[in-house]
Parts: structure tokens; sequence; C-alpha cells
């Protein structure tokens, strides 16, 4: 299942990312094959798309939401770290991909964390938190931050 960001004032296609690796059996999730257009990029729409699907998995009744990318991935890194994913670890030589063997880094959030970490991204993408260019007042990696390193996940 795939998700399609749209500009609602072009009505076009500015990114689009996906369920994977779905699990029912084991109540996991992953969110990957994300390709934002750069307009999209660290926008306030970006943030909200992939917090709405965390929310739908959680709600679905998944315990458990993965984040993966390439280990060498830094950007896809550091989103999910801002975005309140637990860094789990590298696993070594998971796959080919483009004629070398790629690292692939995990993360993850867990059902019991979610409660935490939806109030977080409530906060981010609440009126208060942007002025009226539309431009932010916190960080959410500021919020996010003691979710990801309490459990033991920084990198």
């Amino acid at each position: 299942m795939a998700t399609q960001i749209d500009d609602h004032d072009q009505n076009a296609p500015l990114g689009v990312a996906g369920y994977m690796r779905i699990q029912p059996a084991n109540g996991s999730i992953e969110i990957g094959h994300i390709h934002y257009a750069d307009v999209l990029k660290q926008t306030r729409a970006a943030t909200e798309a992939i917090a709405l699907m965390m929310q739908h998995a959680f709600d679905l009744g998944y315990r458990r939401v993965e984040w993966k990318c390439d280990a060498l991935n830094a950007a896809s890194r550091q989103a999910a770290l801002r975005l309140g994913f637990v860094f789990e670890g590298i696993f070594r030589q998971a796959t080919v991909y483009k004629r070398r063997n790629r690292d692939t880094a995990w993360y993850s959030v867990i059902d019991s964390e979610w409660p935490e970490l939806e109030a977080c991204f409530q906060a981010w993408l609440g009126p208060d938190n942007f002025d009226a260019n539309g431009r932010r007042r916190q960080k959410l990696s500021a919020l996010t931050q003691s979710l990801t390193t309490q459990t033991g996940g920084s990198e």
C-alpha cells in the first residue's frame, strides 16, 4: 500500500511512501520506499504524512513500525531519528544493491512508545508551532530526542 502526497494547489503528486514487509501475524510493518520531490522535503506536510502512516499502523493493531535504510544514507538515518524511531543496529551485508554489499540500518517505534511520540507529533504539527509565514518555531528532533535516547537507541 502506498500513500501519494499531493500539492493541493496544483493537484500534482509530490511524493510517495509505502507500507512494506507487512507481517500481521507478528504485528510488524515497515514504512519505506519514500521518495519526495525537493519542494516537499523537510516540510510540515512530509512529516505529517509519516506521522499519519504511523498512526494508521498502530490504529490497525500493529505493535511495531520499522524504518530501514542503506547505512550509507545519512539523510534517511537522520530523518528516522528526527521522526522518533529508535536505532536498533546495522545488519551487515544485508543485501546486494547496485553491485555492492549494502549494510542496512534498522529503526523502530513500538506500540508502548507511540502515545508519547504521537504527543510530540501533535505538539510539533500544532498551529502554535508555526509562525504566520509557516516557519516552525521548535524542531521536531528537540521533542523526539529524549524518546530515541531513553531506550538506548541512539547511534
